[in-house]
């Protein structure tokens, strides 16, 4: 390797280097927890347990869900965002690997729930959807509810649900300087716990 080359390679590994370490860096002005406090108190749940201070876990009161909840940021020019995300972690009967994304049909209206399959064996989107469509509670909740983002992963023999809401969130602006947080409402509430306890159902039996 020349000298040119590898003052390239160098040059290429410093900005890649760069890039990975503002990516992991906190955005300015945030302040860990504050968003999963105030997302707390729209939950309402006795058993909320703080593990760090972007990391809870919390337990219906009836003992028949488990859910670990986290921060995670997202920066943009002048502002930034941070979400609540909920996990929910099961026992498969089979092992494999897969990823499949669930979202809402129809481009106004929504028309349906679709399920996209990422990576995996085609078969596994076939059980998943046999067991999704006819549990008529689970669809209605899920019809009701705002989420951003839903993915239900495969990995050895666990299953891993990763939901994001648009509520339980906070927009924090730098310039005007402006903190905003979107609660999570009480039907929205009742609605994310129905499809996170209609997901469990519905994952036991694969």
């Amino acid at each position: 390797m020349n000298r040119v080359t590898l003052t390239t390679a160098m040059s290429a590994l410093r900005q890649k280097l760069s890039e990975l370490f503002s990516a992991q860096r906190a955005p300015a002005g945030y302040q860990p927890g504050r968003t999963l406090g105030q997302l707390r108190r729209n939950l309402g749940l006795a058993r909320f347990e703080w593990v760090s201070p972007t990391l809870a876990r919390a337990i219906l009161d009836d003992d028949s869900l488990h859910l670990e909840i986290c921060e995670r940021t997202e920066s943009q020019l002048l502002m930034h965002l941070v979400m609540t995300e909920f996990s929910l972690r099961l026992p498969a009967s089979t092992e494999g690997a897969a990823h499949f994304e669930l979202h809402h049909g129809g481009a106004i209206r929504r028309t349906g729930i679709c399920c996209r399959q990422r990576t995996g064996e085609r078969a596994l989107l076939g059980q998943l959807q046999a067991c999704l469509q006819p549990d008529s509670a689970l669809h209605g909740a899920l019809m009701l509810l705002d989420f951003k983002r839903l993915h239900i992963e495969l990995h050895g023999r666990q299953w891993l649900v990763r939901l994001e809401h648009m509520g339980g969130s906070e927009v924090v602006n730098r310039m005007p300087a402006f903190r905003r947080y979107i609660a999570l409402s009480r039907v929205q509430r009742d609605a994310l716990l129905a499809v996170l306890a209609g997901l469990q159902r519905v994952l036991r039996t694969l």
